[in-house]
């Protein structure tokens, strides 16, 4: 691995909460990747929407399919700017351990329905699966991350969070940046679900190739399909000009971050936390990205299907939020144990974790 200066090193990790032995096969963040992969949280991903509620059909992204996109992305991107692509994964692959079932649908439920009692919010429930909620371990409750890995976590974090945090709130107060490697997952994710988004969205027969031909750069990367390819099947046009879209707005991320990285010379991973983002797009790919998010809002998000599949996760998220708060002795008994956390942020705790389906089959017995 040609780690650059500036990269995050395992060695001179931050370390974990809980002590814990080096291993002599694995480095730090490799062990946090794989503490992850092996979770009951992680697993549940696959049972979990992203744009399409499950059961809506197989060939659609679920939550384990994109975090798995933006691993991949993730991957490719730190390798190319000599950052440490263990951490990127570790990042990318635990990102969204917290979301809710029902996608965002889910999740602005479920925060309304904890609106009186502090809100729920799917980066801090992804940090508090891994810190807490994972049971896996004799000695410790979660995964016992690095804290490079529960870092990268946070995405964003309110000021009142923050102070709760300790030393993983600082840089939130103090606007500084996280690793590099967090700051390649956070546009990755981007990356991943613009793309993946219309993919599904074309599957779905709720896109076709004509609107899509709408958005600037995908109508570029339709026409240069078009002249290189005859007589090809729509599918493969589809497949074509997203993978080639994908190829330039990664390429421009490199190009435009390693101008960056060369302007700043940072030599530390502090000296990146002290600096301003250093990975980003150009400011033509942003505008690009920006379209392609509100042409994904009206056509696909505000399509009537979706929103209906919307409005059923309300429904069902309201239905098992008010049932537990009236009859909590129904909660399993683990989350019963957790004696120190309110009633309320028990349940948000385990509606968090279900699955699309299992939320739909105990709701209808509640």
């Amino acid at each position: 691995m040609n780690l650059k200066p500036y990269a995050a090193h395992p060695e001179f990790s931050k370390g974990r909460q809980h002590i814990e032995a080096v291993s002599p096969l694995r480095n730090e963040f490799q062990r946090d990747r794989d503490r992850i992969i092996h979770s009951t949280s992680f697993r549940r991903l696959q049972y979990k929407t992203q744009v399409f509620v499950s059961h809506e059909g197989d060939m659609f992204r679920n939550r384990l399919t994109h975090s798995l996109e933006v691993a991949q992305v993730s991957r490719g991107i730190a390798r190319t700017l000599g950052c440490h692509e263990d951490l990127a994964e570790a990042i990318a692959l635990s990102h969204d351990l917290g979301h809710t079932p029902f996608g965002h649908a889910g999740q602005d439920a479920l925060n309304l329905c904890m609106k009186r009692y502090g809100g729920f919010e799917h980066n801090l429930q992804s940090l508090r699966v891994v810190d807490t909620l994972e049971a896996r371990y004799a000695n410790f409750l979660g995964l016992n991350l690095t804290f490079e890995t529960r870092e990268g976590i946070l995405k964003h974090c309110s000021r009142k969070n923050a102070l709760q945090l300790g030393e993983l709130g600082h840089r939130f107060l103090e606007k500084n940046q996280p690793s590099m490697e967090a700051q390649i997952v956070n546009l990755a994710d981007e990356i991943a679900y613009c793309h993946h988004d219309l993919d599904d969205g074309f599957r779905s027969k709720i896109l076709n190739l004509p609107s899509l031909r709408e958005l600037p750069l995908f109508n570029q990367c339709y026409e240069y399909v078009m002249r290189k390819h005859q007589n090809i099947k729509d599918e493969q046009v589809m497949n074509e000009s997203i993978r080639r879209m994908m190829h330039l707005i990664i390429s421009d991320l490199c190009e435009v971050s390693q101008e960056k990285i060369t302007a700043a010379k940072p030599n530390t991973v502090d000296e990146v936390r002290q600096n301003m983002p250093l990975i980003g797009f150009s400011k033509e790919i942003s505008s690009e990205i920006q379209l392609i998010k509100k042409f994904s809002r009206e056509r696909l998000y505000g399509h009537s299907k979706i929103v209906e599949m919307s409005n059923q996760a309300q429904v069902v998220i309201d239905k098992l939020f008010a049932f537990f708060k009236r009859n909590p002795s129904k909660l399993p008994a683990d989350f019963c144990a957790q004696s120190s956390d309110t009633l309320e942020r028990k349940i948000a705790d385990y509606i968090a974790g279900m699955t699309d389906r299992f939320a739909i089959e105990l709701a209808k017995k509640c």
